[in-house]
């Protein structure tokens, strides 16, 4: 591996030009497919095996053109104080708003209120249930503003109105903190490397392989139906790993340029060395992002392949644009008082850095920090016991918008049960009388405690399917709702029996339930399928049982107590305003496996690049614990700098309209302070100090089945000595081959 690198190296910096232009190349035809091509992204989600989408498949076909899928609006209506909504005035004000509904060109139905019975007991408060023939994110302007004009008609008439539902939905955006987490980024990076150019180096090729990524995606929205949040996630994985991935090959290939190699040999040295590392840390963020397919959930298989990719990008781009452009920086990429210095190399007896310093205060104390370390993030993690989970709705959109606002007032008139109607269908196929299974299922759900309202069951043409609308007494993401649900679906076995008929429940709040429980019944396997196949592949890096053993243990640190810092701020409202949390509520289903996934990858990044600097020490010769401090002295500032910097690429995306957005950006960034300045920081050396020489023990059948990938460059460096390449040269930092 090492070696096959250090000739990928010095050939990208000796065609530096093609490997460019190839690059630019790429950028530009990926950017004109993306143009050409419609970003009409997804907001659907499908979750193939659960009753819920079986349901919603079955309504699809028994009820042709009813649209199921489509975009719907809930346009709710109170009259002014001490009025009734049904008083003459009111009634036609109501009726003229539902006639401007109805207009719309994309519009299938808009259902007057009062036809529907959907005025409230005390006659204040009705609503329109209106229904169009496309998804939210396929209507068109002209629709949206049709329906934000009739419900200030509405307002021009004297009553309050407000609109819920998924047609007001629109593309999330991240806001300005993205560019400013991209700001941060680059003043570490010029505070690390001292130079501006070599600072630039990592902002320019991360963006050059976040433009090929995002451009890519967005040319294949439409054909693979891919969910708006994906770009964005793309973007947030590819931009961080990207930076850091560039950062480590650019500070190695300084360090050899320290070393007085001559450039080219230490673009090689630094990409045979450093882009080994590279590659297997994608390696595992790839295997966690890719092993998101076995959720089986469409839009978190497609998230994690489009992540992933963005991720294979980056790590392509760091390995072949990154020596192209060191050829053409030349000496500009080393701080000007090292440029005009006749050598490079520090001086004998330098003051120690601040890495070496911190791990000698760890081999002096490896259980008292591993006992801080482990209680703290311990602690931190208490609130994750109180972990609820649920699909965001309107329930949870700040109170200043009018999707709230209509929520509210559908609770006010109707019980907070009327948000989250379910839709119990009744497959009577097979059944000897429809009509009578229908009424059995209907007089069934009236019976249940946590029912509010049913309506009677409505056929569809050929009669043999019906379709009943349950109110439940509680809120949609509420427990007693869920209960409700699995209530209805334990009656279903008795009514097949006596009836012949299949009872069937969907709904948004059916699916949310669904979505939560195909998480909890995935995480299990989604783990051991994604720690097991990094665990075998840190074997082979670092050549040892514990020292993988040791990162995975961190990891779990790392991510129990990040998705307690995620309930506390989301679900507890704690620092809410602090982080722009409007509305607390349930964590979104998909939180927990998705974090898993990313902070897991990251995670290993930062295993596999420090350690590996210790690995490569303790094979040159060094002790256990002398391995320990030239591993903190050559990678900790840079591990540091690489860290700050991803933390500052996800807490930009913390201001994305975006919910889900919003707590991922919050929840990898925490994740990442933990895992790189606690987990891999503090525990990691203790861990290493306590261990000794057995951490580096493997099996001796072992050693001889494993390959030999050579991620420290130990037979590179026998190679390089044996043929007399490489050769240390004068101070040549800004000479070109």
């Amino acid at each position: 591996m090492a070696t096959f690198l250090y000739r990928l190296g010095r050939f990208a910096f000796r065609r530096r030009g093609l490997v460019a232009l190839l690059w630019v190349v790429v950028l530009a035809v990926a950017g004109g497919a993306a143009a050409s091509a419609s970003s009409a992204a997804s907001g659907n989600i499908t979750i193939p095996g659960t009753e819920a989408q079986k349901a919603f498949e079955l309504l699809e076909d028994r009820f042709p053109g009813s649209s199921p899928d489509g975009a719907t609006a809930r346009v709710v209506f109170q009259a002014p104080d001490g009025e009734k909504i049904t008083d003459p005035e009111n009634r036609a004000a109501v009726g003229e708003v539902v006639a401007e509904l109805a207009k719309g060109e994309q519009v299938q139905q808009a259902v007057d209120p009062f036809r529907a019975k959907a005025v409230s007991p005390d006659g204040t408060i009705a609503y329109s249930q209106v229904s169009y023939e496309a998804s939210g994110f396929e209507l068109t302007e002209e629709t949206r503003q049709a329906l934000k004009d009739a419900a200030e008609s509405g307002r021009e008439a004297g009553l309050t109105v407000e609109t819920g539902g998924d047609a007001l939905a629109v593309i999330p955006h991240t806001g300005a903190t993205e560019v400013i987490g991209v700001v941060i980024a680059a003043i570490v990076l010029l505070v690390t490397f001292g130079s501006l150019v070599a600072a630039g180096l990592p902002l320019i090729t991360a963006l050059v392989g976040v433009g090929i990524s995002a451009a890519v995606i967005t040319a294949l929205t439409v054909p693979l139906d891919l969910n708006t949040t994906t770009p964005i996630l793309a973007t947030m994985i590819g931009l961080a790993v990207g930076i850091d991935y560039a950062l480590f090959i650019v500070s190695r290939y300084r360090a050899e340029l320290a070393e007085g190699r001559a450039p080219l040999d230490a673009v090689g040295r630094a990409t045979g060395t450093a882009g080994s590392a590279v590659v297997f840390a994608g390696l595992t963020v790839v295997i966690a992002l890719v092993g998101l397919s076995v959720v089986n959930i469409p839009i978190l298989t497609k998230m994690g392949l489009a992540a992933g990719g963005a991720v294979v990008l980056a790590v392509l781009v760091a390995l072949t644009l990154i020596p192209a452009l060191l050829g053409m920086a030349g000496k500009k990429v080393l701080p000007r008082r090292q440029r005009t210095a006749e050598g490079a190399a520090p001086a004998a007896g330098a003051k120690e850095g601040a890495g070496v310093r911190w791990a000698r205060f760890v081999l002096r104390r490896p259980v008292a920090v591993l006992l801080v370390s482990v209680v703290g993030l311990g602690l931190l993690a208490v609130p994750a016991k109180d972990l609820q989970l649920n699909l965001p709705d309107d329930g949870s959109q700040p109170t200043s918008t009018t999707q709230r606002r209509a929520y509210d007032l559908i609770a006010q008139g109707f019980g907070p049960g009327a948000n989250g109607p379910l839709i119990v269908t009744v497959d009577a196929r097979d059944s000897d009388d429809p009509k009578a299974a229908a009424q059995t299922t209907f007089q069934t759900l009236r019976g249940l405690d946590g029912v509010a309202a049913a309506t009677p069951a409505t056929f569809n043409e050929a009669g043999d399917t019906a379709m009943i609308n349950v109110i439940p007494k509680s809120a949609p993401s509420s427990a007693g709702t869920e209960d409700l649900v699995h209530d209805i679906r334990g009656e279903a076995g008795g009514i097949a029996d006596s009836t012949g008929a299949e009872v069937l429940v969907t709904g948004q709040t059916a699916m949310a339930i669904d979505v939560s429980q195909k998480m909890d019944d995935a995480l299990a396997p989604y783990l051991v399928l994604v720690v097991g196949l990094a665990f075998l592949l840190l074997i082979v890096v670092f050549r040892s049982i514990l020292v993988p053993l040791k990162a995975a243990l961190g990891f779990l640190l790392s991510v129990v107590a990040a998705l307690g810092a995620v309930v506390a701020v989301f679900q507890w409202g704690w620092l809410a305003d602090v982080f722009g949390v409007e509305q607390t509520g349930p964590v979104m289903s998909l939180m927990p496996i998705l974090m898993v996934g990313l902070v897991f990858g990251l995670a290993m990044d930062y295993e596999v690049f420090l350690v590996t600097r210790m690995r490569e020490a303790h094979v040159h010769g060094e002790s256990p614990q002398e391995s320990i401090v030239t591993g903190f002295e050559l990678g900790a500032r840079v591990v540091t700098a690489a860290a700050l910097i991803m933390i500052s690429v996800f807490a930009g995306f913390i201001g994305s309209s975006e919910s889900m957005i919003k707590m991922i950006g919050f929840g990898l960034a925490v994740a990442v302070l933990f895992d790189a300045f606690v987990v891999r920081m503090a525990v990691v050396p203790a861990v290493l100090a306590l261990l000794g020489k057995a951490a580096w023990w493997l099996p001796r059948w072992l050693d001889r089945v494993l390959p030999n990938v050579d991620v420290e460059g130990e037979k590179l460096q026998r190679e390089l000595a044996g043929s007399g390449d490489g050769e240390k040269t004068p101070q040549t930092a800004g000479s070109r081959s």
